[in-house]
């Protein structure tokens, strides 16, 4: 008689079924925790991490915020304890940005193509303000800037403190094209780039004491002190404006004789008066082969900008009166600049230093080790190198070693006590010695 076949193969069957009505039917669902242990994820730093877990997609950005992490998503804001990195809160939103910092610091959060935002406290992701009317953001770590614009397309300007206390508002007249969201680009200054680390790893910095607002070709220039409109600068077709170290910087670049000439010229709003001026001074507004047209914002901090001299030199210069606080000899690169400190590579790349602006003067150096790259935040010299895959955290003043760990994971941010680094849909909190 022919075999009707094992009986363990229906029982299978039919445990398979049972399963899948259950989960469906909301009763009993298993696979997520199948799908977890299936994806369980290697550690990021054995043994040097205090923490790590798993998050809820992969973030636009992460910022410490006094004892809280703020991960930002395409659509949601999420908070984790720094010290056990338990998630404490989640909120659907487009953008987030931290203002603020340590116990003071807040989180701001909205919607794109919606006015308005919202104030959270890092801790509980309670309300703490909320605004219904205005356009664009910009986050600081002394404060909190909003622009509002009727329909007419009248534009007003407020600044608040961090505890929601409004200082100031100023009228800054129409502007030509919308702001929105979180940070919008203005006419300044932006942090040199670094593999492996992210752009805003050093976290909010300082409100600049004068900002620029676009207005189609011109730049409208608020003094944040006074909260007063002290100049409306209109650059020429060949000219870019940006606003920095409380001076407005003029760059012109003109084409001749097959290459790009350049000159910097920096004003004193409000009466315009030249505080310097530097023929030859190229601020790197150009992107190569774009026929001497400046399409990018000078590198730097708050105060100091990066250059190149006539002869292909690299040199670092005081925004406010034009001094060269230091000179590269030929080859050496900059990797990383605040107003505090620069990290330079050695012409050779064998070597990395901390440059000190306040003693002009060497502060620390290292071995650079294969394909290093660097940034600087208020807290540490962020270091990565490849082959193998490391990450070292250094003293910006000193040299001295807080963290090194191997990793490719991406360092999102730091804090005085240590940094976050994320790899895939996983993070971990890397303490500082």
């Amino acid at each position: 008689m022919a075999s009707g076949g094992s009986p363990w193969k229906g029982y299978g069957l039919a445990a398979l079924v049972l399963v899948i009505v259950l989960a469906t039917t909301g009763v009993w669902n298993p696979w997520p925790k199948v799908w977890n242990w299936i994806n369980t994820s290697e550690p990021i730093a054995a043994g040097v991490s205090r923490w790590q877990t798993t998050i809820g997609g992969s973030p636009q950005s992460v910022t410490i915020a006094g004892d809280s992490v703020i991960v930002e998503y395409r659509t949601s804001v999420e908070a984790y304890g720094l010290t056990a990195g338990l998630q404490l809160w989640k909120s659907d939103a487009d953008w987030a940005a931290v203002a603020g910092e340590g116990n003071d610091a807040v989180v701001v959060t909205g919607r794109l193509l919606e006015k308005g935002y919202q104030v959270l406290d890092p801790r509980s992701g309670a309300v703490r303000r909320t605004d219904t009317q205005a356009s664009a953001v910009w986050t600081y770590r002394t404060g909190i800037l909003d622009l509002h614009c009727a329909k007419g397309g009248d534009c007003e300007l407020t600044a608040w403190d961090i505890r929601g206390t409004a200082r100031w508002r100023v009228s800054t007249g129409g502007i030509g094209f919308v702001l929105d969201a979180a940070n919008p680009d203005l006419p300044d200054t932006n942090p040199l780039t670094a593999n492996g680390i992210d752009d805003d790893v050093a976290g909010p910095r300082e409100m600049p004491a004068l900002i620029g607002l676009p207005d189609d070709r011109k730049v409208r220039v608020i003094d944040t002190a006074t909260g007063k409109l002290v100049q409306t600068a209109e650059p020429a077709a060949d000219q870019r404006v940006a606003v920095t170290g409380g001076r407005v910087l003029t760059v012109t670049g003109t084409a001749g004789d097959g290459t790009c000439y350049y000159g910097v010229v920096a004003t004193d709003p409000p009466g315009g008066g030249t505080v310097w001026k530097k023929d030859g001074l190229n601020l790197r507004t150009a992107s190569n082969g774009s026929g001497c047209k400046q399409d990018r914002d000078p590198a730097g901090g708050e105060d100091v900008v990066l250059g190149v001299d006539p002869v292909g030199k690299q040199e670092l210069i005081a925004a406010h009166d034009g001094r060269v606080l230091w000179h590269g000899a030929k080859g050496e690169e900059v990797l990383a600049i605040n107003d505090g400190f620069a990290v330079i590579r050695s012409a050779d790349k064998a070597t990395l230093r901390g440059f000190s602006m306040a003693t002009g003067e060497t502060a620390w150096s290292r071995p650079a080790g294969t394909g290093a790259s660097a940034a600087l935040t208020p807290y540490a010299v962020i270091i990565v190198t490849t082959k193998p895959s490391r990450v070292a955290a250094l003293s910006p003043s000193s040299g001295h070693l807080l963290a090194e760990v191997r990793t490719s994971a991406k360092i999102f941010t730091a804090g005085p006590s240590g940094m976050i680094a994320v790899d895939g849909r996983d993070m971990a909190y890397l303490p500082f010695a």
